[in-house]
């Protein structure tokens, strides 16, 4: 359901709260069980991390801004179509004329296990996006800049511009946020993949690693060594996702761990970190403390995992409040 405040329209005339930059996808997931070569149905919806977390934050009702650029096909305007309905804003979402819009397929696993996807995004109107595309007083306008690594590794071009949008917002104090969320597929090598996300964390004031992501990163092996390492490196606070057991949380003046939120059936396990960093971030920027945040982040990625496609179970408003106060 679109918010009306924060529709398409309306958005030139307010600043933001978040902006965030992505490569969005059309997402084919399979409505029944086994190889993706065997499925002959499926269902179209949206993907992309980066868009995940828009579209999270925007059903919260924080004014979100989006920069990417689509294709001038079906594809493009089922996704513009998508932003629209979730009110998020795209002044900056911008139409490539000969390039295509990436999509993806992913499969059905009943057993809860991590599905299958391939990938059909090489050469897509998103990968030529670049430093020339970094929209600097529309960002400047708003409170906070949210980036992942996906972005990062879809083209040279592509992390030039995440690049210069972290630096902007450094310089002129504006909070951001870094999800690692490796690809190693898109990326020429591991070490590449290593140096470069690392160097991009340097420039965010919050780091959310996976404990797996903030092992290859780091070296280390711990939550408490990992966390240190990124705040030694200038991280005002790092959060490391623990799967189902919760989170570690740490910042210079606090650290300890926020529990797991039990649910009785995993369905897909596709885009619970991007839940979880709409609640992380969501409770930040709310003025809510780092523990009382990183709760909030395992609940919503909690409540991901219960349904099928990336961002079904990213929650409105009202339904975040009926989940903190369920009725008795």
């Amino acid at each position: 359901m679109t918010h009306p405040a924060f529709a398409h329209d309306m958005a030139h005339d307010m600043a933001l709260d978040v902006v965030t930059a992505g490569e969005a996808m059309v997402l084919f997931a399979a409505q029944q069980p086994g190889p993706l070569d065997e499925v002959s149905a499926f269902t179209r919806t949206t993907a992309g991390a980066e868009l995940n977390v828009a579209i999270g934050l925007a059903r919260l009702g924080l004014r979100t801004g989006y920069i990417s650029r689509l294709g001038a096909d079906v594809f493009g305007q089922v996704i513009a179509t998508a932003l629209d309905r979730e009110g998020i804003d795209r002044q900056q979402v911008t139409t490539d004329p000969v390039c295509p819009t990436g999509f993806m397929l992913k499969s059905r696993n009943d057993d809860g296990s991590d599905p299958t996807t391939a990938y059909f995004r090489q050469g897509s109107a998103a990968s030529r996006l670049g430093p020339s595309d970094n929209p600097r007083a529309y960002c400047a306008a708003s409170r906070h800049l949210h980036l992942s690594g996906v972005l990062a590794a879809v083209s040279s071009s592509t992390r030039d511009l995440v690049f210069d949008l972290a630096t902007d917002a450094r310089a002129a104090g504006r909070t951001v946020s870094f999800d690692p969320n490796l690809r190693p597929t898109l990326w020429r090598s591991q070490d590449e993949m290593v140096e470069c996300l690392n160097r991009l964390a340097r420039l965010s004031d919050w780091v959310l690693p996976g404990l797996a992501e903030g092992r290859l990163l780091t070296g280390h092996d711990r939550p408490q060594d990992i966390a240190d390492a990124y705040l030694d490196q200038g991280a005002r606070l790092v959060v490391i996702k623990l799967g189902a057991t919760g989170a570690y949380f740490a910042s210079a003046s606090e650290r300890g761990y926020a529990p797991g939120v039990a649910v009785d059936r995993v369905v897909d396990t596709v885009g619970a970190g991007d839940g979880f960093a709409v609640g992380l971030v969501s409770g930040l920027l709310e003025g809510l403390g780092l523990a009382a945040a990183t709760a909030r982040g395992n609940a919503i990625g909690a409540r991901v995992v219960q349904f099928p496609g990336d961002c079904d179970g990213l929650p409105t408003r009202q339904a975040f409040e009926a989940m903190q106060h369920p009725m008795k």
